[in-house]
Formats: structure tokens, C-alpha cells, sequence
């Protein structure tokens, strides 16, 4: 993936050396959270994704065969306590964002936070597979093959996902800004 992990840093944390194991947590903390935002779109609950992902990987990193694949092997148990995150809620929450009117660039404002609105709609259409590759993908910058190593999928998976997911979110689009039949008729 991105950088190289201490090998003896991973081997210390394996045998439960707890400063070992909170080195590789400040190391992979804050860009863990940063998935898990982008994925489930609420901070509280990135945040319980994130302490469930370190607390197996505490528990499981004993079974770690291989010290460099440690931030794959994060990431995808990131993306399966995103899962368990949106089984437990069931269904999403829309936040509630307040534009003022006393901004003299109102309408581009509100023109932003429409397009905004737009894009976090379609994405919570998304199953978590897409979310997740599209989150791996366009903010973390990783290629298929390493999403493919992370979710452990073959490349071309990765791509279709990535495929479904965009057209997918262009259709939801399309279909919000199309005239509800009957709307504007006086």
C-alpha cells in the first residue's frame, strides 16, 4: 500500500507489547477514521467502526502471517465494522445543515451545498461494497489492485464495483432532479 510499517514494531504489538500496538494506532488512527467518515457519513459512528477495528485487531493480530500487509488487513476489517455499524442503525440519518441568507454569495452557496446534498444522496444509495471502493478509490487514491488486496477481490471486481457504483449514483441524480409529474401546474 502507501508506506512501510516497522516490521519489529508489528512483531512486538503481535505478542502484546500494548506501546507497540497504541505506535501502530496513531499511525493508522486518524486515516482509519477518515475511511470510516467517508463511509458511513457520521462521525460517532466512524468513531465505534474504528475502536471495533482496533479492538479485533488487538485480539486477532497474533494471526497476522505477514507484518506488511497489517494496513490491508486493517482496512478490510475497517470496512467490516462499517458493516456491522449498518446493520446495528438499519437505516441512515440525513444531518440537518443550516445556510444562513446573510452572506452576500448566498445562491452559490446554497448552488454548493445542493450539489453536495446531491452526491451524499446518491451515495447512501450505495451498498457498503461500492461505498467502500469508491471511498478506497477516490480518497484514498488506491488503485484496483491494491482495493483488490484491501477487500480481497480480484481487480476486475474492484472495477466493476467501482463501474456499478458511479452509474448507479449518476442515475440516483438524474432521477432527483427530473420534475415530479404534476409539480409546477397550477
Amino acid at each position: 500500500m502507501r508506506g512501510t510499517v516497522d516490521n519489529d514494531l508489528v512483531e512486538r504489538a503481535k505478542r502484546k507489547d500494548k506501546e507497540a500496538f497504541t505506535a501502530l494506532v496513531h499511525r493508522f488512527g486518524d486515516r482509519l477514521y477518515a475511511v470510516a467518515y467517508r463511509i458511513l457519513r457520521d462521525s460517532a459512528r466512524a468513531e465505534d467502526a474504528v475502536q471495533q477495528t482496533f479492538l479485533i485487531a488487538w485480539r486477532e493480530l497474533p494471526s497476522l502471517r505477514d507484518p506488511d500487509r497489517l494496513e490491508a488487513w486493517l482496512f478490510t476489517l475497517l470496512v467490516n465494522a462499517c458493516r456491522s455499524e449498518i446493520r446495528s442503525v438499519g437505516r441512515w440519518q440525513r444531518g440537518l445543515r443550516v445556510v444562513t441568507d446573510n452572506d452576500q454569495h448566498v445562491d452559490d452557496i446554497q448552488r454548493t451545498f445542493a450539489q453536495r446534498d446531491e452526491l451524499e444522496r446518491a451515495f447512501r444509495q450505495l451498498p457498503l461494497e461500492q461505498r467502500a471502493v469508491i471511498v478506497l478509490h477516490h480518497y484514498m487514491g488506491l488503485s484496483g489492485d491494491e482495493i483488490g488486496r484491501i477487500l480481497d477481490l480480484p481487480a476486475g471486481t474492484v472495477r466493476s464495483r467501482l463501474h456499478y457504483a458511479r452509474q448507479q449514483m449518476r442515475a440516483t441524480i438524474e432521477a432527483d432532479s427530473r420534475p415530479v409529474a404534476g409539480e409546477g401546474t397550477a
